[in-house]
């Protein structure tokens, strides 16, 4: 059995509202695609995009090429490297928390990207707004910049443990008027009787992770090591290591920050 490795927040930094201060590690909620496949050429040899000329069909370098906002059909307004810099938010390593609303209170569609907010620092803290959050059932709605972009953020605590869910902005979604669904009109009581009973005989109490299994996933893996122990359609190349391919056990994490803290 391999050496198991440390494991690394995402980002580090602070939640904050008011004179408070929480310090926290962030890591993703959800792991990568575990069927993702990759393009082959002849002999096995990996592919990889590159940048080229519409127009002579020729690949570019990085230095002749430029970013480009499009106002209307082929026309472009041309947004320089440096430009981009000046536009980007403060760097800071707060989670600026400027409300807290009731967190059924926010539609689902908002929600981009799951994490799992460690502590930082202060297990006290850390601790004192979770539970604080949990009993009044609470989300508190902020900003933080991470990678250079500033992030919609809406913070929520589970069995004291405190999640993250980065946001889309308002703009970035559709309303039922924009796909063209009709307005809601009143229907007939027998058939909605029908329905719920229909819907009644399939209900439960709570959602198990058996509905959630991936069995697309699941053949594609077992397929792949069906070939593989038989050694048909093996194909080796000799490529660069990108990163360490690690899997991140977040509840291990969790125990080991929270067991740290009160060491």
């Amino acid at each position: 059995m391999p050496e198991k490795a440390t494991v690394r927040p995402f980002w580090s930094g602070t939640i904050t509202f008011g004179l408070v201060s929480v310090p926290v590690d962030l890591y993703p909620g959800n792991r990568s695609d575990r069927s993702s496949l990759r393009m082959l050429g002849p002999n096995g040899v990996p592919l990889s995009r590159r940048y080229y000329s519409q127009k002579t069909g020729r690949d570019l370098d990085d230095d002749e090429m430029v970013r480009g906002y499009e106002i209307k059909k082929s026309k472009y307004v041309v947004v320089t490297d440096e430009e981009l810099e000046r536009l980007e938010p403060k760097r800071t390593r707060d989670i600026d928390l400027r409300r807290f609303v009731d967190k059924n209170s926010i539609p689902p569609i908002y929600f981009e990207r799951a994490y799992f907010l460690t502590p930082g620092g202060s297990e006290k803290a850390y601790r004192l707004l979770a539970e604080t959050m949990e009993k009044g059932g609470r989300a508190g709605i902020g900003t933080f910049v991470m990678r250079g972009k500033e992030y919609l953020v809406a913070i929520f605590s589970d069995n004291g443990i405190l999640r993250a869910e980065t946001m889309r902005f308002a703009d970035e979604l559709r309303s039922p008027a924009d796909i063209g669904l009709p307005k809601k009109k009143k229907l007939p009581k027998a058939s909605v009787a029908r329905f719920e009973k229909m819907i009644k005989k399939n209900a439960a109490s709570q959602l198990s992770s058996k509905e959630l299994k991936d069995s697309e996933t699941e053949r594609l893996l077992k397929l792949v090591e069906k070939k593989h122990a038989r050694g048909k359609d093996v194909v080796e190349t000799e490529e660069a290591d990108v990163g360490d391919g690690r899997v991140v056990d977040i509840m291990e994490v969790l125990k080991k920050s929270l067991a740290g803290k009160r060491r």
